[in-house]
């Protein structure tokens, strides 16, 4: 969207008016987002704490041109409830830091964008600023941020500084419902987001002159403070980190209901949203568009890229997705459920529903394979150059930076001068 409601299609980035190329990223978690994808045929169990994992998975997101990758995190263990710990041993449980991890995949990547969750309810606002500015130095400007509140009484128990809404099953009824107790810790997230965004800032872009000749390695004035008040934090500047190469690196944000739909209007460049068909895909994007406009959001300044959240299941052969499915689901001893669209099929099957639901006015979609590496390897080597050859997904990147696969400008700092 670029200049346009949030439901209308972008067309800024295509030649004649033609729809804008496809945006596609993955969704990356432990051994897939199916729970029992970990006692898969070809599942690596043993290794999702190792580097070389996640080193694989992000090489193969690479080779097939995806835009970018998201690493999922938390403050306490998986659970399969979403507001309470379990204490189940047949899934998988314990992950990585997302940051360091994204941090470890830099400079084993070249183009593809590295988007980690990070935590805004228990961390401090001036270590996530320079810890997403250092990710998006050390990736040379293909850094993200996915900000995630922490609504789980036990996670901050970690803490003891603090207590969040004790969630009950009433509650976790729909989206709505899980939301509406959290709008508070969702209006501290936009603060933290904010707070980062002018530490980004407080450095100008030619504040490091470097020149050893006559002893200058800074200009001084060109370092802004930072005085940042929110209603439970205050933040003083500057940054410890010099700005980045994407000056901003786009914040990405999952929304399922209205208040969240709000943070994304105040705080993402990209917002993922859960709809299950394309009436859905639909209304979502009106919600969306009017929380935009609750919020004062100029579109035309700063775009907001819409993505649909899908599982799925890919195989070449008709019907053997929905096997696979029905097997894990089998092994798990329930049907897989998901708060995103679940699909199983063919790679031609699923370039259809996307085209389809894109003609809404979705900009893409970040696809969550169910079982690693299979599907994610469906997605690579089966959907991309089905898409490549309906002429809606990129043949190579064009771009070295995430804004730029985002077709997202770089924003000029809050302090930079003219002339």
């Amino acid at each position: 969207m670029t200049g346009t409601p949030a439901s209308a299609p972008d067309t800024a980035d295509a030649p004649d008016g033609a729809a804008a190329p496809l945006h596609l990223a993955v969704a990356l978690d432990g051994a897939g987002w199916h729970p029992a994808a970990w006692r898969e045929q070809g599942a690596r169990p043993g290794e999702l704490l190792d580097a070389a994992y996640w080193t694989d998975l992000v090489a193969e997101a690479e080779r097939g041109l995806i835009d970018f990758v998201t690493f999922e995190d938390a403050l306490g263990l998986q659970s399969a409830a979403f507001h309470v710990p379990d204490n189940r041993t047949d899934q998988v449980r314990g992950s990585i830091d997302a940051v360091l991890l994204a941090a470890h995949l830099a400079p084993l990547t070249t183009r593809i964008g590295l988007v980690p969750t990070a935590n805004v309810t228990h961390t401090e606002p001036f270590h996530l600023a320079i810890g997403i500015a250092t990710l998006d130095h050390a990736s040379r400007g293909r850094a993200g941020w996915r900000p995630q509140i922490s609504s789980r009484a036990a996670d901050a128990a970690h803490f003891g500084r603090r207590a969040v809404p004790r969630l009950t099953e009433d509650d976790v009824t729909d989206p709505e419902s899980v939301a509406r107790p959290l709008r508070a810790l969702f209006a501290e997230g936009a603060e933290v987001v904010e707070a980062a965004r002018q530490l980004w800032d407080s450095w100008e872009d030619d504040a490091e002159i470097r020149d050893a000749a006559t002893g200058r390695f800074l200009d001084r004035d060109k370092i802004h403070p930072v005085d940042f008040r929110g209603s439970t934090f205050s933040v003083k500047g500057p940054s410890i980190t010099p700005r980045s190469p994407q000056g901003q690196p786009p914040v990405v944000s999952l929304a399922h209901a209205t208040t969240p739909y709000e943070f994304a209007a105040l705080s993402s460049d990209v917002v993922a949203v859960t709809p299950h068909d394309r009436a859905g895909a639909a209304a979502i994007l009106t919600q969306v568009a009017e929380a935009v406009k609750r919020t004062g959001r100029d579109v035309t300044e700063r775009p907001l890229r819409t993505f649909a959240d899908l599982v799925v299941l890919l195989d070449d052969e008709p019907g053997a997705a929905a096997l696979r499915r029905a097997r894990l689901d089998e092994v798990a001893g329930a049907a897989l459920a998901s708060d995103a669209e679940i699909f199983a099929g063919t790679p031609a099957e699923l370039a259809d529903l996307l085209l389809d639901w894109r003609s809404t006015g979705l900009d893409g979609f970040r696809l969550r394979p169910a079982a690693l590496p299979h599907d994610l390897t469906a997605i690579t080597r089966g959907l991309v150059p089905e898409l490549q050859r309906r002429g809606v997904f990129r043949t190579e990147y064009t771009s070295t930076t995430l804004r730029g696969h985002l077709g997202l400008a770089r924003p000029a700092g809050r302090h930079a001068t003219t002339g």
